[in-house]
């Protein structure tokens, strides 16, 4: 089977705060590296009450401290948000911190609304288009041939690989054209995943980066020992997403029964649309539905990600999905 590794969004839940969501992200990281996934990743959004990892760089030192061989990375960092030397300097100096366990995953989407972009001083309108080329000043900084009067210290030399995250067609473009690995968001953002996917692989180029195609997939997975349990907890990011959607974003909200049937049609079709890429159940149902997802995208690895409003229960989804990938295995 193939790699399985773990997005966290470091979820606040109701009545909760950031420093405890971020002794449950360090929990989850050790539990996970025992449980043999790949990579660690956390995401960076900002004005979020639900998300407390928008200082992304030093959540992942956190975590990579607090870890011994599981890869910690960015999945991702929203570029146009920094300046690339930054982003260079802070993950050339968490890769000398932390020799070969760090990737930095680029995304161009502002991770924000309208409102908290302004704060971050972005321009919404020009930002993005210089997506590409801030990508290659990012990495011209982590080559030991670069040319540039200014350097990434420490960064320069530094051998940190740089995935292009997307949730449209422009990532998968960009990331074919520079032989870069690519993660599409279809864990949230699943209407072009087929299509992005094919794009990337047929139009990939070598590079000395990467000599063939690599693709991972967002899935959401809500594990539980029945399908009945597991229904229930994926209540809680089925109401954080109709929550966004209604413009009055909050923190994880606790599991509900029957949440379902107590919204209207629009809105469940909204849910069976963005959370189409979901695996929800006891760990059969979850097994067999795994084997679906990779058997019809390809995929060369799973992105985990599992917004369940207990701590304990999302620990024990994770195991859970552990144990499904080592009997597919």
């Amino acid at each position: 089977m193939i790699p399985f590794s773990i997005l966290d969004l470091s979820p606040i839940a109701q009545g909760s705060n950031a420093a405890e969501s971020f002794r449950n992200t360090l929990d989850l990281a050790r539990h996970g590296e025992r449980w043999g996934y790949r990579r660690y990743w956390l995401a960076e959004h900002h004005g979020m009450p639900g998300i407390a990892s928008a200082a992304t760089a030093i959540l992942i030192g956190h975590v990579a401290a607090g870890t011994s061989t599981i890869r910690v990375g960015a999945g991702g960092i929203m570029l146009p948000n920094h300046s690339p030397l930054v982003i260079a300097e802070q993950f050339g100096t968490l890769e000398s911190l932390f020799p070969g366990r760090i990737d930095l995953g680029l995304g161009r989407a502002p991770g924000s609304d309208r409102a908290t972009s302004r704060a971050l001083r972005r321009n919404p309108a020009t930002d993005a288009d210089e997506f590409p080329r801030d990508v290659a000043e990012l990495m011209d900084y982590f080559s030991s041939g670069n040319k540039q009067a200014v350097r990434a210290v420490p960064g320069g030399g530094l051998n940190v690989p740089v995935w292009i995250l997307g949730s449209s067609l422009f990532g998968a473009q960009l990331a074919a054209a520079m032989g870069l690995p690519y993660a599409f968001a279809s864990h949230f953002a699943p209407a072009q995943m087929m299509q992005a996917v094919d794009l990337y692989r047929s139009c990939f180029r070598t590079s000395r980066h990467l000599d063939k195609p690599y693709v991972m997939l967002g899935l959401n997975v809500v594990a539980a020992d029945t399908d009945e349990e597991a229904r229930f907890h994926a209540s809680s990011m089925q109401q954080a997403f109709v929550n966004l959607h209604r413009g009055q974003p909050t923190q994880l909200p606790p599991p509900a029964n029957d949440y379902l049937g107590s919204i209207g049609a629009q809105e469940r079709a909204l849910l069976e649309q963005v959370l189409s890429c979901s695996a929800v159940g006891s760990a059969d149902r979850v097994s067999s539905q795994l084997k679906t997802f990779v058997a019809r995208t390809g995929a060369d690895e799973l992105m985990i990600t599992s917004q369940i409003f207990d701590h304990f229960a999302r620990l024990h989804s994770y195991q859970i999905t552990a144990e499904v990938r080592e009997a597919l295995g």
